[in-house]
């Protein structure tokens, strides 16, 4: 049961305005914190890495570090294809890495209490107990999907009259006041122009107002002229994808950032309910991010959520260090990742590019 629109007071709702909920009572309109999930159950046996027929990656070929080459410079307009084209190659050292990467799907849930114009739905408070926060049926997105719903809880409604409009469904115009006319713009309310009377206001000096077409009173934005008020506890349920990654230092020189963007060859992959660090891999430095990262999550992401499920993969990152000469003078750029992308940071043939 979703809500509807939601409309913000035009002042702060008197204490009575809402009712006592069992299980809520610390709810307040605008909301509080998150709430604390159900204790979770402990995590099943421990995941074994599969086995892993082959570690390495193939060298990249010479004619494949060139043409990502010549496709990186043909993507920066201010770059000459003098480098691409013509550079020598002179080696090309391999330095592949390790990445771990761990993520934490998680729901939060917090309430509070809100209000709507009456449109007549029916008023179920005390019909029946009211479910408590984590009792509320969700639809949950995919898994690894950041996702947000607003519920409102069943038999919390109630039927209020609106405090703003003191239930007439009307306030009065901000813009003229309330008087249903305003200073006429031409003559500044003198009502005379140039020494003569004004024929924009026929010299009266005020002018009918708009906003409210004379009559000095709008409709009640918070309650759209309906005179009552819906209000009820809603719900507001987030699922978050928390992502951490972990880099095995590769000492290439070519920066950890630059390996977002990019996939490797995967080595280990397994998600469940609560992971087990991964074991028995040959890399020290990932199996004891794993055992950090791990723990900080479950740590961290239970004591304010609920986790529904974890994921943890292991790649290999291709990375080449490819050094070049060009005009006499050596150079080095990166490619890396499976999709072979390059960074050269000191490309020694650009030019400033002016874009009118």
């Amino acid at each position: 049961m979703n809500s509807a629109a939601v409309y913000p007071p035009l002042s702060a709702p008197p204490a009575n305005m809402f009712n006592s909920v069992p299980g809520y009572e610390d709810t307040v309109a605008g909301g509080g914190g998150y709430l604390p999930p159900p204790m979770p159950v402990q995590p099943s046996a421990p995941p074994q890495p599969g086995p892993v027929a082959d570690w390495s990656i193939p060298s990249l070929p010479e004619d494949l570090a060139r043409g990502a080459f010549k496709d990186f410079a043909s993507s920066h307009c201010c770059y000459s294809a003098g480098p691409a084209n013509d550079g020598d190659i002179t080696t090309m050292e391999p330095f592949n890495t390790f990445r771990y990467r761990l993520e934490t799907f998680t729901e939060s849930r917090s309430t509070e209490w809100a209000h709507k114009p009456y449109e007549g739905e029916p008023a179920d408070f005390y019909t029946q107990t009211a479910p408590r926060p984590w009792e509320v049926p969700a639809t949950a997105p995919s898994l690894f999907t950041d996702h947000k719903q607003e519920i409102r809880v069943p038999f919390t409604s109630s039927i209020k009259d609106c405090q703003d409009c003191h239930s007439t469904g009307t306030t009065p115009c901000e813009e003229c006041h309330g008087n249903g006319y305003k200073q006429c713009s031409w003559c500044s309310g003198s009502g005379t122009r140039n020494d003569e009377n004004c024929h924009h206001c026929n010299g009266t000096g005020r002018d009918r107002c708009s906003d409210c077409d004379s009559e000095g009173m709008t409709k009640c934005i918070t309650c759209k002229g309906k005179r009552q008020l819906l209000t009820f506890i809603q719900l507001k349920v987030e699922w978050t994808n928390h992502v951490e990654d972990h880099v095995v230092e590769q000492n290439s020189g070519l920066k950890v950032d630059d390996l977002r963007s990019v996939s490797g060859k995967e080595l280990f992959k397994n998600n469940q309910f609560l992971l087990y660090p991964v074991l028995g891999f040959p890399n020290p430095a990932i199996a004891e991010a794993s055992e950090r990262m791990i723990r900080d999550h479950q740590s961290k992401y239970s004591q304010t959520s609920r986790i529904l499920q974890q994921r943890q993969l292991v790649e290999l990152i291709p990375i080449t260090k490819v050094n070049y000469k060009w005009k006499g003078d050596s150079h080095v750029y990166f490619v890396y990742g499976n999709e072979h992308q390059v960074s050269a940071d000191n490309y020694p043939a650009t030019c400033c590019c002016v874009i009118l």
